[in-house]
């Protein structure tokens, strides 16, 4: 654990490694995405006079999903780059390869959780509706649970990476078609049937309705498939363990 600590508090002083501007950039970004979005949203609507949420209930929408796929794609993005950047760190034996992974994974929760409080406070000052979740523990139990959901793709990428790097830019870029098919913009119930039946095949849909249907008063979680959603956690983690293990010498001495 002491190894994790101090490898957490490594990659956080990296990513604050440029000084005010990059810790200010850190925490503006996703606001400055947010925010886009939500222009993007003002503008469709005048234009097709979609009235499917009011404009305060699309920002804790778009605001709720948007940060918590972020910290999917940010983990993700990570993993993969974890034990190259990292390798000269592996001649200690007290320093696993894996430990590099899961201190990425608290950085991405730490600076998620960051955000997720500075938008609760913003929702308070400029007196937002619905910027309490309507059930807190529920929309908690979603984020740690898509957290073990990251970690374990993040795991399977990150070993597949190291020994195929062409591997990370295909990710990289299907991270990004996820994002728009993801529920992330839009509630799923908005959508004709064939459309519902077609995205409910992603795991990450089902996260996206779960946060969302536990956290604005006017959605639920009726689309989400529970046993699916722990079907595609425990995988990718027991296949990413499993590769872990019968790896960990290779990826130490390569």
């Amino acid at each position: 654990m002491y190894v994790i600590k101090a490898l957490f508090l490594r990659e956080l002083e990296m990513r604050m490694s440029s000084g005010k501007s990059g810790i200010m950039w850190t925490f503006l970004e996703p606001f400055l995405q947010v925010f886009v979005f939500i222009y993007i949203r003002i503008m469709i609507k005048e234009h097709s006079g979609a009235t499917v949420m009011s404009l305060y209930s699309y920002t804790v929408f778009m605001a709720s999903g948007f940060v918590v796929f972020k910290m999917f794609r940010q983990i993700l993005s990570k993993s993969l780059g974890a034990f190259t950047a990292n390798k000269a760190l592996f001649s200690y034996k007290q320093v696993k390869p894996i430990d590099t992974i899961i201190a990425r994974v608290f950085v991405e929760i730490f600076l998620a959780f960051c955000a997720i409080i500075i938008f609760i406070i913003i929702g308070f000052l400029f007196g937002v509706d619905n910027f309490i979740p309507k059930n807190i523990l529920m929309v908690f139990l979603a984020i740690l649970w898509l957290i073990l959901f990251s970690f374990g793709i993040g795991l399977v990428a990150g070993i597949g990476n190291f020994f195929y790097m062409s591997i990370g830019k295909f990710v990289n870029v299907f991270s990004f078609i996820l994002l728009i098919f993801s529920a992330v913009f839009f509630p799923i119930a908005s959508l004709p049937p064939i459309a519902q039946h077609i995205l409910l095949y992603s795991p990450l849909v089902h996260f996206m309705e779960m946060v969302h249907g536990f956290y604005l008063y006017g959605l639920d979680d009726r689309f989400v498939d529970y046993n699916y959603m722990l079907y595609w956690t425990l995988t990718p983690i027991f296949v990413g363990l499993w590769l872990y293990i019968r790896l960990e010498k290779r990826i130490i001495s390569e």
